[in-house]
């Protein structure tokens, strides 16, 4: 089945609106995890407007105990340091995710809103996907379904890619939409016969995942803000079971 990791930005951004800790960050992970959630993304930056590099690091603490868990973390690796926040590539060596997601967020950016143009950062990258990787971490590459982008991150030595669903999303209920999700069905497709491994990502939700996770080779998708928003309507666990159903339904079809 598509494993299905919880993205808890804004559960942190709801923290940040006020002094302490309330709602305790790694405690909201640990609940989802013991709901079945198949591993934990949070996505630090430089401003800190969420995620924490402290949530980072208590958060891998809790998943490194813990059996069939991933722990995925995304950034821009070239974002500097600022304050308390020690430049991705230091987290991760600290923190030794199972997973680093490579993004191309800029620092006035609201969201991740396009993928790596690998052409113009395929040298500067590749450095860095090597450090990361001598780190233990499976390095995942945050594209658009553009295949000569995706044989550049196979030649550049990524293990993943992030498809970038946002225009899917965007597109749902619009002719357009088969156009898209065939697009993304054939850069799965294209990635894992370059043996890249396929992700997914950004605006899915109850209403999209089900015909978006019937590409074949799909291996996980990270779902956070929608996520956050159906937990207000329907309840904790039964978003989560919301969820890992669609995915267990799919995977049957």
């Amino acid at each position: 089945m598509t494993a299905l990791s919880i993205n808890i930005n804004k559960i942190a951004l709801i923290r940040n609106s006020r002094p302490g800790n309330y709602p305790d960050v790694a405690a909201y992970a640990e609940k989802c995890i013991n709901l079945g959630a198949d591993g934990i993304t949070v996505h630090p930056r430089p401003d800190q407007r969420h995620i924490r590099p402290n949530d980072v690091r208590d958060i891998s603490k809790i998943i490194s105990e813990l059996d069939g868990v991933e722990f995925n973390v995304e950034g821009n690796p070239f974002a500097d340091q600022n304050g308390d926040y020690p430049g991705l590539l230091k987290l991760v060596k600290q923190t030794r995710p199972d997973q680093c997601t490579l993004v191309p967020d800029g620092l006035d950016q609201l969201t991740s809103d396009h993928g790596f143009d690998l052409d113009a950062f395929g040298k500067t990258l590749k450095p860095v996907i090597e450090e990361i990787k001598s780190f233990g971490t499976r390095v995942s590459l945050f594209l658009d379904p553009d295949p000569s982008q995706i044989k550049n991150a196979a030649r550049l030595g990524a293990d993943r890619i992030e498809l970038y669903t946002g225009p899917y999303a965007s597109a749902w209920g619009s002719e357009e939409l088969k156009n898209i999700h065939r697009q993304h069905a054939n850069a799965a497709k294209l990635a894992n016969s370059l043996g890249l491994g396929v992700n997914a990502g950004h605006d899915l939700n109850l209403e999209n995942l089900a015909n978006y996770a019937t590409i074949e080779h799909l291996l996980e998708v990270s779902i956070g803000h929608a996520f956050t928003v159906d937990s207000l309507y329907l309840g904790l666990k039964q978003s989560m079971e919301a969820y890992l159903s669609i995915l267990s339904k799919t995977q049957d079809c």
